[in-house]
């Protein structure tokens, strides 16, 4: 109570007033000098123990007000007989002060509630960016101050991430349950449960107010009971038994209805009223731009997710080179998807690359650079580039990137400001891997029968620096092995070590067995390796690796003869005819003519010749010129220069690829039928 109601009265040990103040005199008959029969009993010298010195005691009715009220009294001692002194009388004050009506309690405590409400609102409703999550944190700051009861329900079209219908009438709404919290006291299981559709509700002049935004105040529940248009048979699924009274507001923003937000009384003793009506309609207005906001970001995260998958390879592939499955998962703790990535890209004479990659960021921009940079890397290694100059590449390209972006020439595209990626070969010929990193985490390799380790790589720096080389590191690689290709997200959590993660995830390839699938030994190690909420999107690649066994590989080296010609030739056709390949035999013949016998004019010796049986027929001629063939069209007048024409023309596809020694071109042809 204010201070300016408290009232002083002074008594002697006999409970004579010995002084009072003004305000004493309003609330006590008891004039100065009369014994004060009301606080008699106060005093301890009485006998009584009602109220013990310093302890609040109640008196009956004194008039506050315009009102009989109690008074609470407070007696402090003021003198006392000193021992051995002179005799002088006690003292005692007694401070007294009107305990607050009924009216003035309930008063008070609404207010106390609504002010709360209001506080909590302000700091608590906005900061997720989910949709539920908001429209929980709304029930539970209604439930139990404000309400005994609240509810949410939200349009099924915001709760995916789009736009809510413009509904006409009361009638059109469609709602789902989405929230919901109550007081342990009150009893609700008719109530519609938490992810059931809401019936729809016929047009009312009751319900209209809310289509334009504005509360529904409804102080006695019989009038909503007769009112809400609803077969009585599902009157409960809508309102709660026992309850007196409702306020019903909706989640409005820009002029569209995203739910509605209903909260009811039935424990609490005082009916809503318009106080409170315009209160929570001030609350769920916070929170409709907090649906709003959290319906955006569901949007995009759903639209940068779909981009993100559609722009990684099929999860699971099985090529001559390896079997490979491959995971992407988004960021926790709302920042959604990234710029990780994984590829797997065939290349010629049944190679593959093994591809991952880490743009700095999230959201849209970071999916678009990936993008990007996913197929910059496609591009290159269709040139079958060495990965160290592959990665050379890549940076030149980082480096352009960031420099429009940063002189403002493409404004309109995404710049790559900070970027990680591996770039692997696997030959299955030969078992050998030879890889490059750019500020990457090296891969981890399984042998079979043995313990994982991840490969000892010299490190080169991430994508973007410039200036500095990408050292290529070459290692073997057994059949049946398992390599994983990962981001540092996997391993690298918040307030973690990442030597941790990676101790974690050593374990979890440690079992990995044969027997188990690729894509069940990628779910055992995100349960294992990954926190609940990780910290940054993460992209695993699992490869096991196969082998071309020797009958499948045929190879021999010439001298530079032209009269040797003839005789590859009739090597060819006869491990053609071995391999039971015989009706490939004819233009596998030109072929090979016609490359051997240019390696032999224009590069000189050794000249190799290798012959590859997969699911497409290679033939590999190298020689130790590093001159790039080029295809031309001759002329009707040229004698030569059609052999490369026709070797294009004959065969499915072509190439060349630079190597230490030379050079290889190489041509593939389909095999028709079973593989041996």
């Amino acid at each position: 109570m204010p201070v300016s109601d408290t009232a002083a009265v002074v008594l002697d040990d006999t409970g004579v007033v010995i002084a009072r103040s003004e305000r004493a005199a309003s609330l006590l008959e008891c004039p100065p000098g009369q014994i004060c029969a009301p606080l008699l009993g106060l005093l301890p010298r009485a006998g009584t123990e009602a109220g013990p010195a310093g302890r609040p005691a109640t008196i009956p009715g004194g008039d506050h007000a315009g009102q009989k009220v109690p008074l609470i009294c407070t007696v402090v001692q003021l003198a006392a007989h000193a021992p051995g002194g002179p005799d002088v009388d006690a003292q005692w004050l007694v401070l007294v002060t009107p305990a607050e009506t009924a009216v003035e309690a309930a008063e008070r405590d609404a207010s106390r509630r609504r002010t709360g409400l209001s506080h909590a609102a302000a700091a608590g409703i906005g900061a997720s960016l989910d949709v539920i999550e908001v429209a929980e944190t709304l029930v539970d700051l209604l439930v139990p101050d404000f309400a005994d009861l609240a509810t949410v329900d939200i349009a099924e079209q915001v709760l995916v991430g789009d736009e809510p219908p413009r509904f006409d009438t009361s009638g059109d709404v469609r709602l789902r349950r989405t929230a919901a919290a109550q007081s342990p006291e009150i009893s609700a299981e008719d109530l519609l449960a938490v992810g059931e559709a809401l019936p729809p509700v016929a047009d009312s002049t009751l319900m209209r107010p809310l289509m334009e935004g504005l509360p529904v105040l409804v102080p006695d529940v019989a009038v909503l009971r007769a009112k809400l248009g609803v077969d009585p048979a599902s009157l409960p699924l809508f309102v709660p038994s026992g309850a007196h009274s409702s306020v019903a507001v909706p989640l409005y923003a820009r002029g569209l209805i995203l739910g509605c937000v209903t909260v009811w009384r039935s424990q609490l003793p005082y009916a809503f009223g318009e106080e409170d009506a315009a209160l929570l309609q001030d609350v769920v207005s916070r929170a409709a731009l907090g649906v709003d906001n959290a319906r955006r970001f569901t949007k995009e995260h759903r639209s940068a997710v779909a981009l993100q998958r559609s722009l990684l390879p099929r999860s699971a592939l099985d090529s001559a080179a390896a079997e490979t499955v491959g995971v992407y998962q988004p960021a926790g703790g709302g920042l959604g998807v990234g710029g990780d990535w994984f590829d797997v890209i065939p290349l010629p004479s049944l190679r593959v690359a093994f591809v991952v990659g880490d743009v700095v960021g999230h959201g849209l921009d970071a999916t678009a650079a990936m993008a990007r940079l996913r197929t910059a890397v496609r591009t290159l290694a269709d040139l079958d580039l060495d990965p160290g100059e592959l990665l050379t590449h890549l940076d030149d390209l980082v480096l352009g990137l960031s420099s429009e972006q940063m002189a403002g020439e493409s404004r309109a595209e995404p710049a790559v400001l900070g970027a990680t990626c591996l770039y692997a070969v696997y030959d299955p010929v030969t078992g050998q891997c030879v890889a490059a990193t750019a500020g990457h985490p090296p891969p981890a390799l399984l042998s079979p029968g043995g313990e994982p380790a991840f490969v000892a790589m010299v490190p080169g720096p991430p994508l973007g620096v410039g200036g500095m080389p990408f050292e290529v590191t070459e290692f073997e690689v057994q059949p049946g092995s398992m390599l994983a290709f990962f981001t540092d997200g996997l391993v690298d959590s918040r307030g973690g070590d990442i030597e941790e993660g990676m101790d974690r995830l050593r374990s979890a390839l440690a079992g990995a067995n044969s027997s188990r699938t690729l894509g069940e030994i990628s779910q055992s190690i995100v349960e294992s390796v990954l926190p609940e909420e990780p910290a940054d999107d993460v992209a695993l690649l699992l490869a096991r690796t196969h082998a071309l066994s020797p009958d499948q590989v045929a190879d021999w080296e010439f001298e530079p003869d032209l009269s040797l010609v003839a005789h590859a030739r009739e090597l060819v056709v006869g491990q053609l005819s071995d391999w039971q390949l015989d009706e490939l035999g004819f233009v596998t013949e030109l072929v090979v003519s016609e490359l051997v016998t240019n390696a032999i004019r224009y590069a000189g010796g050794p000249v190799g010749l290798r012959l590859i049986r997969g699911r497409a027929l290679v033939c590999e001629v190298s020689d130790p010129s590093s001159t790039q063939p080029r295809l031309r069209r001759a002329r009707e007048t040229d004698e030569g220069g059609r052999g490369l024409f026709l070797v294009a023309q004959l065969t499915d596809r072509w190439g060349c690829r630079f190597t230490s020694t030379g050079k290889t071109i190489w041509t593939e042809q389909p095999i028709d039928g079973p593989l041996g």
